[in-house]
């Protein structure tokens, strides 16, 4: 009992000296010093968001400070009267502290925005949209702009392969073009490296037809007004969105469990062109026995006819063909120069547009293994003619920095072609197309660089390649044939 009672005592003095602590006093009744108070936190400094992500060869083309995730596009067009109406949804993170941030838009009115749902003040510089939220917007959060809009569209003067964006035709419009053309028509971050999620809202009026990527979402029609839905959730660079409006032979169907969906203008005699596109997916699934699985959820081709398009342009899951392709006879090469920019150039996007050479040297490189499929010829045999015919221009434009008025140059597409048949012949066949294989896997749905490329190669191969790439990439002379290390 007595000990009981002297651990009672015990207990009851530390429950007082706690409560004395507690209370702010020592057990002699005075004051203790209250604990140091936390320092303030500092006040945010918000700042505008850089007008382009200072490329070197396309210092203004996008914007900084954000990074999108999704766009949705909802727009009319007259083409009676040339006219186009349009919301877009921009649903991005904000990278930095922003006090304004900028969309590229090139011609067209904008009539209000709202950030979060809060209007927001907007201004014009040029083909650059500024916009000021109410309140500064904070690195790391989310924010949803939505931008009304309306005019007339005009095309851009693109530095390199002309006119670029929204072309009036004769029976609807085409946007389309590189390296520049989605602010033709809707706001946009207008630079590959920041690929976003897509949807598509398209009016047009009763009787025409708007293609766009992704899958179909299929239509309705409503006061003579018929709307268009797409959709492309695997992340897309803003050039390779496109629309074409207008009438077309459309062909459909399913492959793999993907809908397949490709149109040819009625312009067009029905022929050579619904042959070649028609041969889509038996290229998909050669092409994807070589470089991997096929990186989107859709298939399809679209053949225009327009005396300004004379090229064809890898737009994601639905490339853009012009119809001068097929005059000749079946072209399934130029199908297979497209779908290979799926993997290469689309699901494996530019980081910067000096390294165009990733995606136009594997297109090229495509058709070659698309011949040699087909036994039209060898890889081997295209190689050694382009290495005994190459004009002197081409040896002297290095393709892994061609510069920009070069961007799309003969060197690009074809010393890029050669310079991964050069690496083939270094490092082996089981080498080589583990490289590619594991290029178009480790990066599908992002950006790349050439660095990463050559690192991958040294990787796999187990080899030094400085001196293939450094001779057939950035030589200015006619390099010597490639030998196995």
């Amino acid at each position: 009992m007595r000990r009981t009672r002297h651990r009672l005592r015990v207990a009851a003095g530390l429950l007082v000296t706690g409560a004395l602590a507690l209370s702010g006093c020592d057990s002699a009744g005075s004051e203790t010093a209250p604990p140091p108070s936390a320092s303030p936190t500092p006040a945010r400094t918000f700042t505008a968001g850089a007008d382009g992500v200072g490329d070197a060869y396309f210092p203004t083309y996008g914007n900084g400070g954000y990074d999108v995730a999704r766009y949705a596009v909802k727009v009319r067009y007259d083409p009676a009267k040339d006219q186009l109406t349009g919301t877009t949804t921009v649903r991005a993170t904000a990278t930095a502290d922003l006090s304004t941030f900028n969309l590229d838009l090139a011609g067209l009115t904008v009539s209000a925005v709202t950030v979060d749902g809060a209007p927001a003040t907007h201004s014009r510089k040029r083909n650059e949209l500024v916009i000021k939220p109410a309140s500064g917007l904070i690195n790391g959060n989310g924010f949803v702009a939505e931008i009304a809009y309306a005019g007339k569209p005009k095309p851009l003067k693109n530095e390199t392969l002309g006119d670029g964006g929204f072309l009036h035709t004769a029976d609807g419009a085409i946007a389309l073009g590189q390296p520049e053309s989605a602010s033709t028509w809707f706001p946009v971050n207008d630079h590959p490296s920041d690929k976003a999620a897509y949807e598509f809202e398209v009016a047009v009026p009763d009787g025409l037809t708007a293609i766009s990527n992704g899958v179909p979402g299929g239509k309705t029609s409503a006061g003579g007004w018929t709307t268009w839905k797409w959709s492309e959730k695997s992340p897309m660079a803003s050039y390779l969105s496109t629309l074409v409006i207008g009438k077309f032979r459309i062909t459909t169907g399913e492959h793999k469990g993907r809908p397949v969906y490709s149109a040819v203008t009625t312009t067009e005699a029905k022929g050579n062109a619904d042959a070649s596109i028609a041969q889509t997916v038996a290229v998909a699934d050669y092409l994807e026995s070589v470089f991997g699985p096929y990186p989107f959820d859709a298939y399809g081709g679209v053949v225009v006819s327009d005396s300004r398009i004379s090229y064809a342009l890898e737009t994601q899951s639905r490339p853009v063909y012009a119809a001068s392709f097929f005059r000749q006879g079946e072209n399934t090469e130029v199908v297979a120069h497209e779908l290979a920019h799926q993997w290469f150039g689309d699901s494996v996007a530019l980081a910067k547009w000096e390294d165009i050479w990733l995606n136009e040297g594997f297109a090229t490189y495509a058709e070659w293994l698309w011949a040699e499929h087909t036994k039209a010829y060898t890889a081997k045999e295209a190689f050694d003619n382009r290495y005994a015919s190459m004009s002197a221009q081409v040896w002297q434009t290095p393709p892994g920095k061609p510069g920009v008025a070069k961007l799309f140059s003969e060197s690009v597409y074809q010393r890029g072609g050669m310079t991964l048949h050069a690496l083939r012949v270094a490092v082996g066949d089981k080498a080589f197309f583990e490289i590619v294989k594991t290029w178009a896997a480790e990066k599908r749905n992002g950006t790349a660089t050439t660095a990463e490329f050559v690192a991958l190669a040294e990787r796999i191969s187990g080899k030094q390649l400085d001196a293939i790439f450094d001779a057939w990439l950035y030589g200015t002379k006619k390099p010597a044939l490639p030998k196995r290390l």
